[in-house]
């Protein structure tokens, strides 16, 4: 099939020492490409621009659910025959759902790249939902529900996301719940799959060895049968106001207690994030970060402590995870405090920002070394800047924070009244009150 796109297509192409190129077909479908001749591999992307916490309380998971579902079966193919066509071609086809975002996607040779594409198009764009895989799926999720309540790291996690966002989306579990699940049926996901795969909802993102003009040519092939009439996008709720609190949880059937303590943090795009990066990182981003050098190599209290940000587009969390025994977690707890107050209260070293600088530059351009990692960063960039920033210019960003900006960030952030603390686990006569919080 041969689509002529000069007329209502719009094309970008993106300097920046990237082969970056941007095309919006005539239904609004918008599509991405990076071209890295030097790969012998391509991988694509179906992004949409919706996750778990656009959802109602009633329909709580029903972006997890529908994820799964599409791998069920399309009217072209059973989930068996896909999993033939993929393995056929030597591809790598795989999916997830966030807070923010569902995403399907494939990796395979450049050679392969047409069938592909058709695959992907077809998984994302015609679905059947049928009634009887409903019921198989929702048995499905159900078990993973109880299989991740068994897991303390998951459900710490949970304890405190639901406890500081409560009422709200965000609060909520990517899952969804045992009752939620259990509640859905064909016309729930039919609704929810026609509000959410709109073009105006979707970005089409591809990185590798391809040609971006050939490629858009395959992918309005693809989705000439998604209406532009459908483009509507989604109406967005507020930022959820935070809740500090204090939950312990007793859990005798476990060893540790796990250990969650944060603070409200920024959303990904303001302009102070390389500085939170920074933060994150002297704090308790790797094995020279303060906090695993103070309870793990010089006490010996914890195998594992690390801290981490975790930014949505409105907002955002700043928090360190450790699994201790019951008897050192108050010793934790002061000294992961005292490591609070010492950001606040004394300008780190140059040596040491200067090594977290070399930190996460490492990181970043090591992550982006894959054809997997570019496609997924294009998407990233697109639906939270609507631009694309080259290494150079993210480098320069880091380069420009200095010691004076991360102790002003770290006293806006570590606030006392604003602290959160969650314990899980064996917890026996400890106890805890909010007089304890203080740094």
């Amino acid at each position: 099939m041969s689509v002529t796109l000069a007329e209502n297509a719009t094309t970008t192409t993106t300097s920046h020492l990237r082969d970056i190129r941007t095309t919006t077909l005539p239904n609004g479908l918008l599509v991405l490409t990076e071209r890295m001749s030097h790969l012998r591999s391509v991988s694509m992307g179906v992004w949409i621009n919706s996750g778990s916490r656009d959802e109602a309380p009633e329909v709580n998971g029903i972006s997890h659910f529908i994820e799964h579902m599409v791998f069920k079966g399309t009217t072209t193919r059973s989930a068996q025959q896909f999993a033939r066509e993929v393995d056929a071609i030597g591809g790598n086809l795989d999916a997830f759902t966030g807070k923010e975002t569902i995403c399907f996607n494939i990796k395979v040779l450049d050679e392969n790249v047409p069938a592909a594409l058709e695959l992907l198009t077809d998984l994302v764009l015609h679905p059947t939902f049928a009634p009887d895989d409903i019921a198989k799926e929702q048995g499905v999720i159900l078990e993973e529900i109880k299989m991740d309540e068994d897991n303390p790291d998951y459900l710490v996690h949970e304890l405190f996301t639901q406890n500081f966002w409560p009422n709200d989306a965000l609060g909520r579990p990517i899952l969804g719940t045992a009752k939620t699940v259990s509640s859905f049926n064909q016309a729930i996901v039919l609704e929810e799959y026609a509000r959410r795969f709109t073009p105006a909802n979707m970005v089409f993102s591809a990185a590798g060895n391809l040609d971006h003009d050939a490629f858009v040519e395959q992918v309005a092939a693809a989705f000439t049968s998604l209406s532009a009439t459908s483009a509507n996008k989604l109406e967005r709720s507020a930022a959820p106001t935070a809740q500090p609190h204090l939950t312990l949880k007793n859990k005798k059937s476990l060893e540790q207690v796990q250990f969650c303590l944060a603070v409200p943090a920024l959303p990904v795009a303001d302009s102070d994030r390389y500085t939170a990066y920074l933060l994150n990182s002297i704090l308790g981003g790797g094995m020279s970060s303060r906090l695993f050098q103070a309870i793990r190599e010089e006490r010996g209290l914890a195998y594992s402590i690390y801290s981490e940000l975790n930014p949505f587009r409105d907002t955002g969390t700043l928090a360190v995870y450790a699994g201790c025994s019951a008897e050192n977690t108050k010793q934790v707890l002061a000294l992961t405090l005292a490591e609070f107050a010492r950001m606040k209260q004394e300008p780190v070293s140059t040596e040491e920002l200067d090594r977290a600088r070399n930190q996460i530059k490492g990181n970043m351009v090591l992550g982006l070394e894959s054809s997997s990692s570019r496609m997924s960063s294009l998407a990233r960039q697109q639906m939270y800047w609507g631009k694309f920033f080259s290494l150079d210019e993210i480098t320069a960003e880091i380069d420009r924070v200095t010691v004076e900006d991360l102790q002003r960030l770290a006293n806006d952030l570590l606030k006392a009244d604003q602290l959160t603390l969650t314990l899980l686990g064996n917890l026996g006569p400890l106890k805890l009150t909010r007089d304890d919080l203080t740094c």
